[in-house]
């Protein structure tokens, strides 16, 4: 389990992260989101003590990462993939970190038959597209068999395949008792992966629980309703109102807000309106994301040219 109490950094007048707390638990998957510049990167440095807080925690298991006996076996992490000398072979590379940290030579050839680098393993890392060496990073996460895994986005540069994979291999580790923290701005993905998130912006938390309950809480439910040609609008659209939920139109339909299924069909049914559809729309991770971060956005882009 990794717990975060109060943590912040501050770069001279910077705040690059203040008064963070959250818990990413054992055997769940964590999602940590946030726009760029939101902090998710040096919180991460932080739980693994490359960067050095300024106030507050970060536990891992119940211990400051920097005081594990045998780190790799602890925590495998990957932050930057390609902190690897261009100018070694894979494999070489991770036959060092083995014994450096006293771990079996057999495990080597696991994590590179697990990442699927058994073949490119005698070449050298500057050879590699970005796939394979985002591929070689997590072998090298994966070689103590950590308790704790920490991949800051972990699936940038992979193919589909190498994206399923990762999420495949992540969820199975959370499901064998591993504590997942991972970062990505691939919402659709993480909507997948995780079953936790962390929302960061502007370096503070702005929301964070099961991404059901996030994303409930940040967006507002909606129905779609279609009437048969027949009926007018005015009549519902009347009723909608004075029953508290709001309407939109949207093509030849219309968006209600505010209201279930089963209360609007009571309004249908009251007014003679004749419905041809009413569907319930559910939010995204990713509406409720930008709902979240609205405010929180530190590079924002232009309108678009002709």
């Amino acid at each position: 389990m990794i717990e975060v109490e109060g943590l912040t950094k501050t770069y001279g007048e910077k705040v690059a992260v203040q008064d963070l707390s959250f818990v990413a638990r054992t055997g769940r998957v964590t999602g940590l989101l946030g726009p760029n510049g939101a902090g998710k990167s040096t919180t991460m440095r932080m739980i693994l003590g490359l960067h050095r807080a300024t106030s507050g925690s970060a536990l891992v298991d119940g211990r400051a990462f920097v005081d594990s006996p045998a780190p790799m076996t602890a925590v495998g992490a990957m932050l930057d993939a390609h902190a690897v000398h261009p100018g070694r072979t894979a494999r070489n590379y991770l036959d060092a970190l083995a014994a450096t940290h006293h771990l079996p030579a057999r495990r080597v050839d696991e994590v590179l038959e697990l990442t699927g680098m058994t073949e490119p393993s005698r070449r050298r890392v500057g050879t590699f597209s970005l796939g394979m060496v985002q591929r070689l990073g997590i072998a090298a996460a994966l070689l103590g068999s950590p308790h704790t895994l920490v991949l800051d986005e972990p699936v940038n540069g992979l193919d589909p395949d190498g994206v399923h994979w990762v999420r495949e291999l992540v969820r199975s580790l959370a499901a064998a008792g591993t504590t997942v923290l991972l970062s990505s701005h691939l919402m659709s993905e993480m909507a997948q992966t995780a079953d936790d998130v962390v929302v960061l912006g502007r370096g503070r938390l702005v929301a964070a629980g099961a991404i059901a309950d996030v994303v409930a809480a940040a967006t507002a439910s909606s129905v779609r309703v279609r009437l048969a040609t027949e009926s007018p609008a005015e009549p519902l659209t009347a009723a909608v109102t004075a029953a508290g939920g709001t309407t939109s139109a949207t093509g030849d339909a219309l968006v209600v807000t505010g209201l279930d299924s089963e209360q609007i069909g009571h309004l249908a049914a009251r007014t003679g309106s004749v419905l041809a559809e009413l569907t319930p729309q559910s939010a995204s991770l990713e509406d409720a994301f930008f709902e979240l971060t609205k405010d929180s956005i530190e590079y924002t882009t232009g309108g678009t040219t002709s």
